[in-house]
């Protein structure tokens, strides 16, 4: 899938690519909304693998040029918004919703860019008003799929039951196996009463090189990525 970025933009990382390979485990059909989209990766794999209707929405005007270029030249339907998730007022309840959202914490340091503050910031798209709004949106049983800084785990686990999500399944990323977890893939239903499952660890690299199946991810997700600059 090619995939055209903003030179000067957030550009996606490995973080989107390991979210997705986590979200091919639920197979998602029915409607499927993608919460701070950037270029549509997350939503538009989803459409090209999986029988979903997606709704991509990002506040930022330059992200919705994008998501278009990439759903129009990969030959993908989608609905793309522009607008901030915690204001737009949606006509219908998803099925499944996943995000990779803004996650750096206050005090870390930010871009210059504002782009790319806007993307990688928590403080744009704070989790708890996420929860809440996915709350509202997402059918009963419905999944909410995301990743997150792992680091702040207590916080997602607190946010999540206050809102009757229940965590069903849970992995994390680390960059090798000696090192702590940066990363947490969550996926979370709604009103569920499933007990938790705890995958094996992701390990990024093995050494210097990238571990077998995170070899095994990038050749699934198939990206190709074509930087370009959005006037």
């Amino acid at each position: 899938m090619f995939l055209y970025q903003e030179s000067d933009g957030f550009l996606f990382n490995s973080d989107a690519h390991f979210l997705y390979h986590f979200i091919t485990q639920f197979r998602p059909k029915g409607t499927l909304l993608d919460i701070g989209t950037g270029c549509g990766i997350l939503g538009l794999l989803c459409a090209r693998d999986f029988p979903v209707d997606v709704t991509l929405i990002d506040k930022q005007h330059q992200n919705r040029l994008l998501a278009e270029q990439n759903a129009r030249v990969n030959n993908l339907q989608a609905d793309i918004l522009c607008d901030d998730f915690l204001e737009h007022e949606f006509s219908e309840k998803f099925d499944t919703v996943i995000s990779n959202p803004p996650y750096y914490h206050e005090g870390t340091d930010k871009s210059s860019t504002r782009s790319v503050t806007l993307s990688k910031s928590a403080e744009h798209l704070p989790f708890a008003p996420m929860v809440a709004k996915i709350n509202r949106i997402i059918k009963p049983r419905g999944s909410f799929l995301f990743c997150y800084d792992a680091k702040q785990l207590p916080m997602l686990m607190h946010t999540l039951h206050e809102h009757k999500f229940t965590v069903c399944d849970i992995r994390f990323v680390h960059g090798t196996a000696a090192k702590p977890a940066q990363l947490v893939l969550i996926h979370a239903r709604k009103g569920s009463r499933s007990l938790c499952t705890v995958h094996p660890p992701l390990i990024h690299f093995s050494g210097a090189k990238e571990s077998d199946e995170v070899k095994s991810i990038y050749q699934k997700t198939r990206t190709y990525s074509i930087k370009c600059k959005i006037s």
